[in-house]
């Protein structure tokens, strides 16, 4: 009995939670659900032309971000664990092997490894001379995309405000064409301005993130990129590459 009993309190709790975990999914389903309708409703309550521009900025920039991003996990290099190859293959006299270890890995900072390697014959000043210039070029490849994000970012709250002008020059008019100065008249206009300040900084804010977060990423692959380099002819150096 006192088994039967336990088990009927447990299975009770477990009811009770279930029952709590189900509601609070559906509530936040609806709320979701309530909340998407709200932005909605207000998207559509503010003048379409700005509004529609506004949320095309936001697409073009997150796609632009989003590419950014992608690209920027792939370059990135576990750089300890590559100068590792070429130092065992260098410590050998196997030029060919850290050659195809600098091939084999993705991203900039392989690539001017390899670069760097292939100079070696010619003296560490051919070497840092490759480095550069070769750094050079991959530092373009790894900004590109980056003034259009500034574009959306720059872009977006000035189409809010156009949109802001526009509504209250629309409010003016009414005011001229009724003669009457109630807030009843003035309050479409207003609201239509407003609006499209909101969603132009609200976009200029999720992209500004976005932007941050890659301008970051970049510094910390370029940070990696010369430090390897550094390590590379360092180790080139301790193994006698240079005659």
């Amino acid at each position: 009995m006192r088994k039967l009993l336990v088990f009927g309190i447990v299975f009770c709790v477990l009811a009770m939670f279930g029952a709590t975990e189900m509601l609070a999914q559906d509530a936040t389903a609806e709320a979701s659900s309530s909340g998407f309708q709200m932005l909605k409703e207000k998207f559509i309550e503010g003048d379409w032309r700005f509004m529609s521009l506004v949320l095309i900025c936001l697409i073009l920039g997150l796609a632009f971000c989003i590419e950014r991003i992608i690209t920027l996990n792939i370059a990135t290099t576990n750089t300890d664990k590559l100068l590792s190859r070429i130092d065992e293959s260098l410590s050998n006299g196997d030029m060919e092997g850290a050659l195809e270890a600098t091939r084999s890995t993705p991203g900039p900072t392989a690539s001017i490894l390899h670069e760097g390697l292939r100079n070696a014959k010619e003296g560490p000043e051919a070497v840092e001379k490759a480095i550069v210039s070769y750094g050079s070029v991959q530092m373009g490849l790894l900004e590109k995309g980056l003034v259009w994000i500034s574009l959306f970012v720059s872009i977006a709250p000035m189409l809010g405000f156009m949109g802001t002008v526009i509504g209250m020059i629309q409010a003016f008019d009414r005011i001229e064409a009724v003669g009457d100065l109630s807030p009843s008249v003035v309050a479409g206009g207003i609201k239509v301005a407003l609006l499209t300040t909101v969603f132009g900084l609200v976009v200029a804010i999720i992209l500004q993130i976005f932007y941050n977060y890659i301008i970051s990423k970049i510094d910390g692959i370029v940070n990696k990129m010369e430090d390897s380099t550094i390590g590379l002819v360092d180790i080139m150096s301790r193994n006698g590459v240079f005659k």
